[in-house]
């Protein structure tokens, strides 16, 4: 099983130094979000949200840095680390845009960009960008096809439904396809993984028997596709205290991939320095290596 370290909501400026303590420490990749803002007057409903009024649990004020230009300042300091968005929010950008700017990232990282994608929730960011929220499902499964083709080198087109690209030149391109993790937890998502993408993410923190359930679906998915003996990647986020059993027992499912944020577990205490925290922070993603990914290694 491979462990990734989310850094969404940690502070921008310790960033850096915790992705090269994980480089060093044997996790396998930084698991990062993605929008594009916080809209002040926000009518749409999270769709994970515990609150009456449909509301996100993030203040308005929380920095979504770009998950590409993330990717490309971490790469730069990092040798081993895979980099997996969760989830990129495609379709809330034209094709050509998520095609160079993803392409670059690849590049630049020497191929370690995982792409997790999905279709978001937040209709303002779509209108803000000029994209149709109405379709943004039926444009995501096009696009996926779209990317792959613009990502092949030399002379490329696609011509679809939605996107219709002429012949170009977009360059630089991966030297490596870019896998593509689907997320989300609908029916609708579990077909988009299972039949055009590589893996699959849930989305939100399951309780472990939620996780259970949503590893069979996606397996069930992935089987009705016929893809069971191709290889397919399974990342969980799950909510429970760090169990060594409980990992264990869902790599025995099938998780390949497991997202973990042991740095949340720091409390700030009056008294404390950022550096203080920031020390404290990096302290318990070392017992977390130590603990937890070793064993499993």
């Amino acid at each position: 099983m491979r462990f990734h370290q989310a850094v969404t909501f940690l502070p921008l400026e310790e960033v850096r130094n915790l992705s090269k303590a994980a480089d060093d420490l044997g996790y396998s990749g930084i698991y990062l979000s993605d929008h594009l803002f916080n809209p002040r007057d926000l009518k749409s409903k999270y769709t994970y949200s515990k609150a009456p009024d449909g509301s996100p649990f993030w203040e308005k004020e929380t920095a979504w840095p770009d998950p590409m230009c993330l990717i490309s300042a971490l790469s730069a300091v990092t040798t081993n680390l895979t980099f997996t968005t969760g989830i990129y929010i495609a379709p809330v950008r034209d094709l050509i845009t998520v095609a160079k700017t993803v392409g670059t990232a690849a590049v630049l990282s020497g191929n370690r960009v995982r792409l997790g994608v999905g279709v978001g929730w937040c209709e303002e960011e779509y209108v803000q960008t000029g994209q149709n929220f109405r379709t943004r499902g039926k444009r995501l499964n096009e696009m996926i096809p779209a990317l792959k083709a613009l990502w092949q080198g030399g002379w490329v087109e696609y011509h679809g439904e939605y996107y219709d690209v002429p012949a170009c030149q977009m360059n630089p391109s991966p030297s490596e396809p870019i896998p593509f993790i689907g997320g989300g937890n609908s029916e609708a998502a579990l077909l988009r993984a299972s039949t055009l993408c590589d893996g699959w993410v849930n989305t939100g923190a399951a309780t472990p028997e939620q996780a259970f359930t949503e590893v069979a679906a996606i397996k069930d998915a992935v089987k009705g596709a016929g893809r069971e003996h191709e290889p397919f990647s399974i990342y969980v986020a799950v909510k429970a205290f760090p169990d060594l059993d409980l990992y264990r027992r869902l790599e025995d499912a099938g998780v390949t991939d497991l997202l973990c944020a042991p740095w949340m577990s720091v409390q700030a205490k009056e008294g404390d320095t950022p550096e203080s925290i920031h020390a404290a922070r990096l302290a318990v993603c070392e017992q977390f290596a130590e603990h937890y990914i070793a064993p499993m290694s």
